[in-house]
Order: structure tokens, then C-alpha cells, then sequence
């Protein structure tokens, strides 16, 4: 697998996906720290560690022969430029509508807050909704509560956030885990390596589906 650059998530998906590449030999050399590019047990192969939201962008200029990244951030992406190749089923969660607790939504055009902004858009228009998206950061529940929306499109682990917020999720849009993309012209250009990560990496993903809760 000379020459593979990998670009992963931060957080919570770099914390799942270090054992994932482990198991199939590629560890980080050294502690990992604040080191953006870190060198790997495999010669060549270099993990580079971004924000989630610029995965899909560093893969698909080139800058990131693979990455891995959350399927929300994929699905706000539109995926332009990559191959999706394999569901590493880690960091799970649901993307999800969610707005006051027993408060009905009210007709006519919506205020989304969201910091997914292309889904939203599209998950309502394919209901013939019409919303006016309300590009937020963070801190997503606070706008139903002080009125700057109606209701939010956010990531939904146990719901205690929502709950602790007078918030109650009212539609999922998508049950989301982190996915592994590939380049397309480095899909061309270093296939056999790509195709090794893409192989081991199943294979592991399929042990650890299979193993007993």
C-alpha cells in the first residue's frame, strides 16, 4: 500500500477508525497529538487528520488518495468526485428532524436550522415542503427555543441532548455511519493498493459485524 495518503475525521471517527487501520497494520508511528500528517507502520502510507467537513473536498481535489468520513457530511458533500466503496459501519448515528417536544410545526414555509444545509433543502422538497434554511454551527437546539426556527435537521445519538433541551426528534432523514471514499483518478492510478485497503478493510469490517454482542 506504498503512496496512500488517508484523510480521517477528527474526533470521535479518528478515535474508531485507529484500531480499524490497526487491525489491518497500519498504526500510527509515535503519539498522534496535534500532528496533522502522521507517518504510519506501513512506508508511504501517511493518515492526515482534518475537520469532518473537508474529507470529502481534500479526496476529491486529490490532496487524500482515500478518506473517511461520516455519511452525513458525504450526503451534504453530494459526493462529486469520489467512489464510496465500502460502509465501515463505526460512529454510528441518525440524522434527524427534530423540533419542541408536543409543539406542532406550523404550515406552510419552514425555518430549518442546520449546519445541513443541501439536505434539508432536499429532504423537503421531495415532500413539497418549502423551508428557509438557517445555516447554524452549533449549539443546533437553542434555535426552536428562542424562535430563530421551527425546528432542526441535526445528528442524533441517544436523543439525551434533544430530551435535556425540550426537543423531541420527529422524523429520521437517515441512519448514518462513517464510509470509506476513494479518489476516482487514484481508484486509476494506485488500484492495486487502493483495492488492497478496500479488501482488508471489509474483511475486518465483516468480523467485527459477525463477532457477538
Amino acid at each position: 500500500m506504498d503512496g496512500l495518503r488517508i484523510a480521517v475525521s477528527k474526533g470521535r471517527i479518528l478515535e474508531q477508525t485507529l484500531p480499524l487501520l490497526a487491525s489491518i497494520g497500519i498504526a500510527p508511528v509515535g503519539e498522534v497529538g496535534r500532528r496533522l500528517i502522521v507517518d504510519t507502520s506501513v512506508p508511504g502510507v501517511q493518515i492526515i487528520i482534518i475537520r469532518a467537513t473537508d474529507v470529502p473536498t481534500y479526496v476529491a481535489y486529490g490532496a487524500a488518495d482515500a478518506g473517511i468520513a461520516g455519511k452525513d457530511v458525504l450526503m451534504e458533500h453530494g459526493g462529486e468526485g469520489l467512489y464510496e466503496p465500502l460502509d465501515l459501519g463505526i460512529a454510528r448515528c441518525r440524522l434527524m428532524v427534530a423540533g419542541r417536544a408536543g409543539v406542532q410545526l406550523p404550515g406552510g414555509r419552514l425555518r430549518v436550522a442546520t449546519k445541513y444545509v443541501n439536505v434539508a433543502q432536499r429532504y423537503y422538497a421531495e415532500r413539497g415542503v418549502q423551508v428557509e434554511p438557517i445555516k447554524l454551527y452549533g449549539s443546533m437546539e437553542l434555535a426552536p427555543l428562542v424562535g430563530l426556527a421551527d425546528c432542526i435537521v441535526d445528528l442524533v445519538d441517544t436523543g439525551s441532548t434533544l430530551r435535556a433541551n425540550g426537543l423531541e426528534p420527529l422524523a429520521l432523514i437517515a441512519d448514518i455511519s462513517s464510509r470509506l471514499v476513494v479518489n476516482r483518478a487514484s481508484m486509476k492510478l494506485k488500484q492495486t493498493a487502493l483495492q488492497r485497503l478496500i479488501r482488508e478493510l471489509e474483511a475486518v469490517t465483516r468480523q467485527v459485524a459477525d463477532a457477538p454482542a
